[in-house]
């Protein structure tokens, strides 16, 4: 089974989540103003991505530029040339 992208997102919190595949356990760094990475314990990959105040923010979000793991784009290309 391929891996799933999950997008999840909450109002009351205005809070975006972008995770690839299921849970694992992860730390989170900060790439950015209220943006994290989720980064994998074991393997060190990128996991997704967190993002506070999408909304709420005096420079709201309109676009995020994100690093797509190697693992996903190694799928998406094996789906692509089979």
């Amino acid at each position: 089974m391929a891996p799933k992208l999950h997008i999840y997102y909450d109002v009351e919190s205005d809070y975006l989540e972008i995770r690839f595949g299921e849970p694992t356990e992860s730390h989170y760094e900060k790439i950015g103003e209220d943006t994290f990475v989720r980064i994998d314990e074991k393997t060190g990959e990128v996991k997704g991505y967190a993002i506070f105040n999408v909304q709420k923010s005096n420079d709201p979000l309109k676009t995020i530029d994100v690093d797509i793991p190697e693992s996903i784009l190694k799928m998406i290309k094996a789906k692509v040339t089979s």
